[in-house]
């Protein structure tokens, strides 16, 4: 009888599950700043993080690297737009293509936020101590795994 108990699925010991729900609790953490300081969406402040780290892209390579669905990605793109964050532009090589970029505003907004997200960081590493900097190791080795597939 005990190796059935010992050998039962216990969600809360399943790994991806904690990895998730420590995803899910420390960005809502931070969610609280990027929605009160500019009232944007998880998705509207990722794909302003991801312009500002890597420059022009496409909503579909928005979607790749950032694991988001089209279809919010495109929502949250009309909404920044409309709200003079980022602009559209045809590719040169292909007209069929849009780069998405970060205006003026876009930009001023990114790098507030980002300082924000350093001290965020910053605290979120304190709060853990010297186990920190394992834990982010172990993380890049599960995305990079991930990545080599």
């Amino acid at each position: 009888m005990q190796d059935k108990k010992k050998q039962a699925f216990n969600l809360a010991d399943f790994l991806p599950y904690l990895l998730n729900q420590a995803a899910e609790v420390t960005g809502e953490d931070f969610h609280t700043i990027y929605r009160r300081e500019y009232n944007l969406t998880r998705t509207q402040w990722r794909i302003i993080a991801n312009l500002g780290k890597f420059g022009a892209m496409t909503a579909a390579t928005i979607c790749r690297i950032s694991h988001i669905e089209k279809t919010k990605v495109s929502r949250a793109v009309a909404a920044l737009e409309a709200r003079g964050f980022i602009e559209r532009t045809r590719d040169a090589a292909d007209r069929r293509t849009e780069n998405l970029s970060l205006t003026d505003t876009g930009q001023a907004v990114f790098a507030d936020l980002g300082q924000k997200a350093k001290q965020f960081d910053e605290a979120l590493r304190s709060e853990l101590g010297p186990g920190a900097t394992q834990l982010e190791t172990m993380l890049r080795t599960l995305i990079n795994r991930h990545q080599e597939r």
